[in-house]
């Protein structure tokens, strides 16, 4: 199975987190535990990998990152369950899930019992592993604060007893590997504050309330098999499964039992076509690159060329806020982005590019961007747009120069008699089309 590509949903509150979908039928999203999740690292740990393959062989799988960690926005996030929620719904919104199950794990288990609670016409079923639904429980000893202590004292140790912990008898080398996986999550201090907020945690008066189908699972004398007993008991109607004794996590040990315990729990595996694609509508479509990346990244080295790309993030976003741009998806350098309206379009791309030189008049590392658009009837299918029209648009951006707006000819003539100023840079031949396409440059500078 390829490697999935990654996207991203943008919350209420402005945060951007990134999500992937692997899979065909009904949905099954993978809710994160704090801050244990790096959806673009999982391919390194070949048990999870395995385990999210396996998922996506019975389901449409949906797996994310949360706000702090992995490939989310990092900032300083509280991880308190109101946020937690507000993740999950930006990565169903994106994908217009109108109903989907919804798989929890660890210290995300609280957060999916209240957004079931909640929202019991939204979820087909709730798959909670090695849960529970009071915090203080898992903190009753003094195992709890040694365990913080140790992140101050030594991050490395630390990791490698979580790894032990969660992969149980697995081999060395993957032991290792999901240390080195927890390390890259996020920083020692997201790991406290979210390990100390979900000690806070108590949903167990939304118990009694669950509507939803709901499956508790665990292995046999792990460290939360007695609290998933006892949470399994406190829902209506649930199903406990106690799988044989392993690791921690649901893919140390053997993946196709749990998997096949999942997929008799959801059901039988749909056997429909893919989504029907949206009917088309006339979009604009945007692409930006960052020039002279590579080189830049070679120069100044991992940190300090990741702190320019924030910044050329922060920048394009704040802009794609104020305009009303839909972010299709990002490929670490540029951004496809997609407006219902031309001139929105238009106004969208003049901002960056003026923001972008007022920044240069004072940072140490300038950050120059070319812009391309084009507008038609693209395919959108998933959260992603498809076709001729998106093709051209990633064209002409790549025909542009640094600092510079170039848009096809149906854009200049939808935004005819706005108030922009074009330049006629004649015609050329797009790579893969036929017919010569008139470009224009759009003059942004004040």
């Amino acid at each position: 199975m390829p490697e999935p590509r990654i996207q991203y949903a943008q919350t209420a509150d402005g945060v951007h987190v990134a999500y992937f979908v692997l899979g065909e039928g009904q949905p099954l999203v993978l809710m994160p535990t704090p801050p244990i999740s790096h959806i673009g690292k999982a391919v390194t740990v070949p048990s999870l990998w395995s385990f999210m393959e396996g998922l996506a062989g019975i389901s449409r799988l949906v797996a994310y990152d949360g706000r702090g960690f992995g490939l989310s926005d990092r900032g300083d996030p509280d991880f308190l369950i109101e946020t937690q929620i507000l993740d999950l719904e930006a990565v169903a919104v994106q994908l217009r899930l109108e109903r989907f199950a919804l798989l929890a794990h660890f210290d995300s288990t609280p957060a999916a019992i209240a957004y079931a609670a909640r929202n019991p016409a939204r979820l087909t079923h709730l798959l909670l592993w090695s849960g529970y639904a009071n915090g203080a429980e898992q903190t009753s000893t003094g195992e709890f604060e040694a365990m913080i202590a140790l992140m101050d004292k030594d991050w490395q140790v630390f990791t490698q007893v979580i790894a032990n912990l969660v992969m149980g008898p697995s081999s060395a080398d993957e032991v290792a590997r999901f240390a080195e996986f927890v390390r890259a999550c996020a920083e020692p201090a997201a790991f406290q504050k979210a390990w100390r907020v979900a000690a806070e945690f108590d949903v167990r008066d939304l118990l009694p309330q669950l509507q939803v189908p709901t499956l508790v699972m665990d292995r046999q004398g792990s460290r939360g098999a007695e609290l998933s007993r006892e949470l399994a008991s406190s829902i209506p109607g649930a199903e406990l499964c106690v799988l044989a004794s392993a690791g921690m996590a649901e893919w140390a040990g053997d993946i196709p039992a749990v998997v096949s315990a999942i997929q008799r729990f959801l059901g039988p595996v749909s056997t429909a076509g893919p989504e029907d694609a949206a009917p088309a509508t006339v979009r604009t479509v945007l692409f930006t690159d960052m020039v002279g990346h590579t080189e830049m990244m070679s120069r100044l080295g991992d940190e300090r060329g990741r702190e320019v790309l924030r910044e050329h993030e922060r920048i394009t976003r704040e802009c794609l806020r104020a305009h009303g741009g839909s972010e299709v998806k990002t490929m670490g350098d540029g951004f496809m982005v997609s407006f219902g309206s031309a001139t929105k379009a238009l106004e969208c791309a003049i901002a960056m590019q003026r923001a972008f030189s007022r920044q240069d008049e004072t940072a140490s590392e300038p950050i120059r961007v070319r812009i391309g658009l084009n507008a038609g009837e693209p395919i959108e299918e998933r959260g992603d747009l498809f076709g001729a029209t998106v093709i051209l648009a990633s064209r002409i951006a790549a025909k542009a120069d640094g600092g510079e707006i170039l848009v096809a000819d149906t854009v200049r003539g939808l935004c005819s008699g706005k108030g922009f100023l074009f330049s006629d840079c004649g015609e050329f031949v797009a790579k893969g089309f036929e017919d010569p396409v008139r470009l224009f440059e759009v003059r942004w500078r004040e």
